[in-house]
């Protein structure tokens, strides 16, 4: 990490709300909503934006806590603004406050925690958990990705 990582940075991201950020689950549509986990998806993506300046070649990020609280609800097709804030640095960990509003005040508050780490170790973790992924199936050929076939 950059060590002159900044307390304080902002980032920040306006959407409009779509039809495809409404709140629906695979049995169908929930409501015509801004739902809580395209909030989130906002969430995380701004406080990526937030510390992507402070990041070296060799690093990568990755979300490793949320805790956001949707407030209010918002209509499709309204304007969100959402904003970061890294206020935090506990080792390779960067916290970033997060904050939502739509054109009548604040709609969702929280942070959002990333871990900064290596991308040779990260790669290596992948490699890690497909092989053991591999060997799994090979082991259980009744299973596919993990879950029992009935």
């Amino acid at each position: 990490m950059v060590a002159q990582l900044a307390l304080g940075h902002t980032a920040e991201i306006e959407i409009t709300v779509a039809d495809r950020m409404r709140a629906q689950f695979e049995d169908g549509l929930v409501h015509e909503i801004y739902s809580t986990s395209s909030l989130v998806h906002h969430m995380e993506w701004v406080a990526r934006k937030a510390i992507l300046p402070f990041l070296e070649e060799h690093e990568e990020a990755m979300g490793c806590h949320v805790d956001v609280a949707h407030l209010k609800p918002t209509l499709i097709g309204m304007k969100v603004q959402i904003r970061a804030t890294i206020s935090e640095v506990l080792k390779n960990k960067i916290i970033c406050d997060v904050e939502a509003f739509n054109g009548m005040g604040k709609i969702a508050k929280g942070y959002v925690t990333q871990a900064v780490l290596d991308k040779g170790w990260l790669d290596l973790k992948k490699k890690e958990l497909w092989l053991l992924h591999q060997l799994a199936q090979e082991a259980n050929p009744e299973t596919r990705e993990g879950v029992p076939q009935q």
